[in-house]
């Protein structure tokens, strides 16, 4: 079981949607596409979809259905287990001298968000968590599971079927 934050979701859905790297579109397309074929249960917590819908605006009705429809993903709430574990995992921090719970350069707002999807990750036993977020990145390799950056993911092999080149008619 693997989880995908925003801002890998919002790559594979939506195609206008900006990448920190070339091919990253394509990128997540390949990953989701693996993971699908090798049955693995993708987890999108609560938290990366509300953000990632506010992204999608009028489109949101499309992006929940595309995840509905497509047997690989599964959305999963920020539940009682899932708040303890973010509980947890915040106060240790904060007994760690991180004042706020997390990154103090970043918004209690924000920090609380990608907590509970790092919590959301531990309650559902995920190996991994792909993101392109240095924070949730930070928190998922406290909690122990493996973070894959966006830079990390491979790009899609070329089709080994290439067009021959013919002259053109004249």
């Amino acid at each position: 079981m693997v989880v995908v934050d925003a801002s890998i979701l919002l790559l594979f859905l939506d195609e206008k949607a900006s990448a920190s790297i070339p091919n990253g579109h394509k990128r997540v397309e390949y990953l989701i596409d693996t993971l699908s074929k090798e049955d693995e249960r993708v987890i999108v917590p609560t938290p990366a979809l509300s953000e990632c819908l506010v992204h999608a605006g009028p489109a949101a009705a499309a992006y929940v259905s595309i995840l509905d429809k497509h047997a690989a993903f599964r959305v999963v709430s920020f539940d009682q287990r899932a708040a303890i574990e973010a509980a947890i995992r915040t106060y240790e921090a904060r007994q760690r001298g991180q004042r706020k719970g997390g990154n103090p350069k970043a918004e209690k707002a924000k920090i609380k968000f990608d907590r509970q999807i790092v919590a959301i990750a531990v309650v559902e036993q995920a190996s991994t968590i792909y993101t392109d977020d240095d924070d949730v990145v930070s928190y998922a390799r406290e909690a122990g599971i493996e973070a894959v950056r966006l830079v990390d993911l491979p790009e899609p092999p070329e089709d080994p079927q290439h067009g021959l080149p013919f002259p053109p008619d004249d």
